[in-house]
């Protein structure tokens, strides 16, 4: 290979728009082999492994590790043969545009400007000059250029990113400075005069009543006003009518502002879309559980597996969904894709959100299979190791809160799935005994989400009532 090659940022799936590289597994200037991992990357949901397409050299890592999130385009690495000069990787970095012109466009740009020379650093675009900044502490490339611009001393800079990485925005918030908030409509009350000692909420309550606390002389220690101090002498223009109850003065109630990190955003986008252009309806249904339970404990000793409730629940609906392929079903656009076999996605609660991992082709695994598939897809989620192909696909979701009392609940669509089974607690519920008296039994209630556009009220209940048998006589589940 005789040629520079740049890696960019890869596009997996319609939706993804950026990535993150989580770690570099090569280091500038080593050499690797067609085949070899060089980074792991994350998207939304998952942590992709890259491999590599062909043998090169690293001469040139743009994106280090941890940074801030990246466009789909935007260039990562600067690869070749280990034959150029650092002079040609620094050109054809600062020349490096997106195939595209994409998304990525402005980013690259910015991003992927070669290093200045020490000696010529350009004036900003404000006319201020530019101070060279010598650090070692992590800090983004843009950052860095924004600081410079703005001759500001990054020292007393606490990164908000990973590791303690200053990002652009950091500096963005420093030099803002610290703001002041201002009391709109309260008088003005001597609060930076050095000679009043007060509590912040003495000085507080005093503005709202309008009191001034020059010359008062506080009863806490070293003569500290305190709330009782102004509430006192709010009170005193009363005492003519009798002693009165100081009224109450509630202080701030400052909320703790936490933006949304980036994997909510991309939820709360798809779930606010699905909810508003999805017409869903809901068919609630409620099975007898205590055959269920029993054959599970038997099918584990015999098995010798540890299959839970949720895993015969999805071995029920896949099958279920066999026989009713108009449940079974993704919706694209005005068509319906109807599948002879259940992908059927789990909702699992992990370090980056809520994910789906899809066990494929449910329907004709053995309750042994299905628990181990699902235990290791359960294990990939918490260790946020899911891949694209562990999460495409799905036909169908099942959304368990049972584990957590939840007696019932309506769940949101996931699409282009054309429904989801919200699953709750198994509950001892009382019953009338056939030889009269009561006696109990033990019932999960389940809520059948559907895509009205796509699946008809009366195929929905169909699907409900062999779900139903299926729970209610788990024999079933074995022929």
């Amino acid at each position: 290979m005789s040629r520079i090659r740049a890696f960019t940022m890869p596009k997996w799936g319609i939706e993804m728009t950026e990535g993150t590289i989580a770690e570099w597994m090569v280091k500038e200037g080593e050499s690797f082999r067609r085949g070899q991992t060089l980074c792991l990357i994350e998207t939304a949901k998952i942590t992709n492994e890259v491999d590599a397409e062909y043998d090169a050299t690293v001469r040139r890592i743009v994106v280090g590790s941890g940074s801030e999130a990246e466009p789909v385009g935007a260039l990562l690495a600067v690869f070749d043969d280990g034959s150029h000069s650092d002079a040609e990787i620094d050109a054809f970095i600062a020349g490096f545009r997106p195939a595209d012109g994409g998304v990525a466009q402005g980013a690259s740009r910015a991003k992927a400007a070669a290093p200045e020379p020490a000696t010529a650093a350009p004036a900003a675009a404000h006319g201020k000059e530019r101070v060279r900044i010598e650090t070692n502490r992590p800090i983004s490339p843009v950052a860095l250029r924004l600081a410079e611009e703005e001759g500001f001393d990054i020292s007393g800079i606490v990164g908000s990113g990973r590791g303690g990485r200053i990002t652009h925005q950091d500096v963005v918030m420093a030099l803002r400075g610290p703001a002041s908030p201002a009391l709109r409509g309260l008088v003005a009350v001597i609060e930076d005069d050095p000679k009043v000692i007060a509590s912040p909420l003495a000085r507080r309550i005093a503005a709202l009543q309008g009191i001034s606390l020059a010359g008062v002389t506080g009863t806490g220690a070293r003569g500290r006003i305190s709330k009782a101090d102004v509430l006192a002498l709010a009170a005193k223009p009363s005492t003519a009518g009798g002693s009165a109850a100081p009224e109450f003065v509630a202080g701030e109630n400052r909320p703790e502002v936490v933006p949304f990190d980036r994997i909510r955003k991309i939820v709360a986008g798809r779930l606010t879309a699905a909810k508003q252009e999805i017409p869903h309806f809901y068919l609630r249904m409620s099975a007898r559980a205590d055959k269920l339970m029993e054959l599970r404990k038997a099918a584990n000793l015999v098995l010798g597996c540890k299959a839970s409730v949720n895993d015969w629940i999805v071995k029920a609906s896949a099958m279920a969904l066999a026989k009713h392929r108009d449940v079974n079903v993704q919706v694209h656009g005005t068509e319906i894709y109807r599948f002879p076999h259940a992908d059927v996605s789990m909702a699992v609660a992990s370090p980056k959100g809520l994910v789906t991992p899809v066990v494929r082709q449910a329907n004709l695994m053995r309750i042994d299979q299905l628990a181990a598939e699902t235990r290791r897809l359960i294990d990939k989620a918490q260790a946020g190791r899911l891949g694209m192909e562990d999460m495409e696909g799905g036909t169908f979701s099942v959304s368990n809160l049972g584990m957590f009392g939840i007696e019932n609940f309506d769940a949101i669509i996931n699409p282009p799935q054309g429904a989801i089974l919200a699953v709750g607690a198994a509950s001892r519920q009382p019953v009338e005994a056939a030889s009269g008296g009561w006696a109990s039994e033990t019932r999960i209630c389940f809520t059948l989400s559907v895509d009205h556009r796509a699946i008809d009220g009366a195929a929905g209940a169909q699907f409900l009532q062999t779900l139903k048998t299926l729970i209610e006589e788990p024999e079933g589940i074995f022929a």
